[in-house]
This record gives C-alpha cells, structure tokens and sequence, in this order.
C-alpha cells in the first residue's frame, strides 16, 4: 500500500473508531484532520471506503441504496453509513502502535498526533522522539544548504531556506516541550507548558495545542480529542 493511501486508511480507520458516519461527513471530516491543503475528493476517499470494505475492515449499513454522484442538478450523495467491524477495530489498533520511521515522516506524523488521545504512553513517546531525530536531521541539512546559498543566490532565494530552517526549528522546540511534557507526566511532576508552532501546513502537519500541563488528570497527555487537523488547532 503507498503511503498516501495508509495515511487515509488510517485516518478513516481512525474516524470511524469514534462513531459511524455517511460518505459526506467523513470527507468533512478528513478534510479536517488531514488539512484543507489537502483537500480530499470524493474520487479519492470511496475508492478507499470500497477497499477497507472489500478487506473486511469497514461495514455498510445501507448496502441497499445506490451510490448516485452529486451533480450541480440532483445534488445527491450516497446514504450509505461506514462503521468499523471487529477486523477494522483490530486494524486501527495495530495502526496506532506503529511507532517506526513512516510514524515520524511529514503526512503520517500529523495524523498519529491526532489520535495520540487513544495512544499508549510508550508509543507516543517513540513516535515524538522518532520525529525529533528526523528533523534534527533534517535541520543539519538545511544549515549546510543555507550556507551554502549564501554564496550563490540571492538575497530572496536565502530568505526563503531561511524562512524553512526557521520553522523546522520551532517544531523542533515544540517537540522538545512535548517529550518534556510526557516524561513529566509520567513522573508525576508538573510539565512546561507546550507552546504553539506557527509553521502549520504542508509539510509540517504538527502544531503546538497551547494546551497547559499539569492536569488534575497527570494519566493523559495533553492533547486534544482526536478528529481536528494540526493546522486547526
């Protein structure tokens, strides 16, 4: 499977686990979470939602009613409801506890962070520390490019590396009061407070919630309820 299509597998594996939902309000949805830079089509999401039926994954409760495209005249949509079946549930959970390097790229990293409410502890901390070391890497790279561009591009073109080292950057700190955070919820002690990160959109699909530490609840992270994109919130 590429990895667009497991990140929208995902994400409607994800969706769904909350409540079952017609075609029409879960590409509402999707176009949330994954980011309205992103916007999903309806020629993408149900060829998906045929798949994930087809695998045994997803249940139609309205198999009866006829798929009709929406045209500017008759403006239908199907009636059909998509719910998980037990093999979809299953699925989702062994999703939600990959922790590998997919887990840490661009459009995958955003879409485990939206379901790190229902995420063990131990794999949200792989996932954050993974996706840290990816773009301290990342950031490396970019230093030397921008040194480099110093010296045979113009003031604009290193302004633009600049602006992208920059934002790389204040993820990186998000990142860090985020695994902070973690740790010291795991200790019991009061955490920092997780600070935004302006650099929303593509391809960084992780922004800061702005979300205080030191719930009255220290078992769960800080984190808003699955379901809204990174550039939402």
């Amino acid at each position: 499977m590429g990895r667009r299509s497991g990140v929208l597998e995902f994400a409607v594996l994800g969706l769904l686990h909350d409540a079952p939902m017609h075609g029409y309000e879960l590409r509402k949805r999707l176009n949330i979470l994954l980011g309205t830079f992103r916007a999903l089509s309806y020629g993408t999401l149900y060829p998906c939602l045929k798949s994930l039926v087809a695998q045994g994954f997803l249940v139609e409760d309205n198999p009866d009613v006829e798929y009709v495209p929406a045209t500017a005249l008759n403006g239908k949509r199907s009636k059909i409801v998509y719910r998980l079946s037990a093999e979809g549930k299953q699925r989702f959970e062994e999703l939600l506890a990959d922790s590998g390097p997919d887990a840490w790229e661009d459009e995958h990293f955003g879409v485990h962070f939206a379901f790190f409410g229902q995420t063990d502890r131990a794999v949200r901390m792989r996932v954050l520390e993974g996706r840290r070391s990816r773009l301290e890497e990342r950031l490396e790279r970019m230093r030397n490019s921008l040194a480099r561009a110093r010296e045979r591009f113009d003031d604009y073109t290193v302004e633009l590396q600049r602006h992208g080292l920059e934002s790389v950057e204040r993820e990186v700190r998000w990142l860090n009061e985020l695994i902070e955070t973690e740790r010291s919820n795991r200790t019991g002690r009061p955490g920092p407070a997780t600070g935004g990160n302006p650099a929303a959109g593509p391809p960084h699909t992780s922004d800061g919630r702005g979300q205080e530490t030191g719930s009255p609840d220290p078992s769960g992270p800080p984190y808003d309820r699955p379901g809204r994109s990174a550039q939402e919130r």
